[in-house]
């Protein structure tokens, strides 16, 4: 299992190359929480999204012989992205098995980092095979997008700056996928402030880790179809067991929140936000009447969203 200081070491390891993202308030959601949000704006984090932190401190950690022979993920988009730049940066090889239908912004991104893409169906089983075959063709490294102590590690060392920053919080907001940033983040927050509630939120058309979470079991994730696309993923088993120990609970939002909260965080806070980095305040929005005047943090996972289709409307 991974613990606080798991956290901290990797903060140590990526301080000097990660982002230290800002914490942003709203005084407008204030007025409509009748309390205190602080947002951590992993947006703003290198690659776009957390997931530069838990790829960098894993890849720094491998053996020289793992660098040498390279690695590789399975990844819709935004850990592909992170771990294309974390091995740039280190000097190692990267081969990112991505599904068709994956963003074309998040493809053009990583194949900018210099990884080389090897496309799958848009099925979690295809992912896991293509992957499983090049590992025994080359033998890569897999870094995997979240069941990775290592991932985790690196993944909570935001929510540990939120904390920093902001003080003690009675609630924190995250979004759950794979739980590879909800691990991190209930491990982060539990670890500095005992009392705080971790919610993590999901959106109801791929509802997995809810229905896991409240049967006790892991369900697959079958055929999601959201807008969040990078909650599409299912819990594994190492992120499983730390969500059933630090997460107080997981609640779903409807295609439309989530919508909803993209467009409050876009015209009123200005920040560009990918789908399943505004479902954490589709949660909170959707529980304000029970969090009032509270003190709060949203966890904003990412802000890479393809535009292409708006700008070619103003052209």
């Amino acid at each position: 299992m991974v613990v606080l200081q798991d956290v901290l070491d990797a903060r140590v390891r990526i301080q000097d190359v990660a982002l230290k993202t800002p914490v942003m308030t709203s005084t407008t959601l204030d007025t409509i929480i009748e309390g205190e949000v602080f947002f951590k704006c992993e947006n703003f984090q290198r690659a776009g999204a957390f997931k530069f932190r838990g790829a960098f401190n894993t890849v720094s950690q491998l053996s020289s012989e793992e660098r040498r022979k390279g690695v590789i993920t399975h990844s819709s988009g935004n850990h592909a992205q992170a771990l294309a730049l974390a091995a740039s940066i280190l000097g190692v090889k990267a081969t990112i098995v991505m599904p068709k239908n994956s963003p074309q912004v998040k493809i053009e991104a990583t194949r900018g980092y210099g990884a080389e893409i090897v496309f799958c169906e848009n099925t979690t089983e295809s992912r896991v095979a293509v992957c499983d075959l090049l590992i025994k063709q080359n033998d890569f490294t897999l870094v995997h997008p979240y069941n990775d102590s290592r991932i985790i590690a690196g993944a909570g060392t935001a929510a540990l700056e939120l904390i920093e920053e902001a003080g003690p919080l009675d609630y924190v907001f995250a979004p759950v996928g794979g739980g590879g940033f909800l691990s991190g983040t209930s491990i982060a927050t539990k670890g500095l402030c005992h009392d705080s509630k971790v919610i993590a939120v999901e959106p109801a058309n791929a509802d997995d880790a809810f229905r896991s979470f409240k049967a006790g079991k892991i369900f697959p994730s079958l055929n999601p179809n959201t807008i969040a696309d990078g909650l599409r993923t299912q819990l594994g088993e190492l992120t499983f067991r730390i969500i059933q120990e630090y997460v107080d609970d997981i609640i779903t939002v409807t295609e439309e929140e989530i919508v909803h909260a993209m467009k409050f965080i876009w015209e009123r806070m200005k920040l560009v936000v990918e789908p399943s980095g505004a479902v954490s305040l589709a949660g909170l929005l959707k529980l304000k009447d029970k969090v009032k005047h509270k003190k709060i943090g949203v966890m904003i996972s990412g802000g890479n969203i393809d535009l292409t289709k708006f700008f070619n409307t103003l052209l």
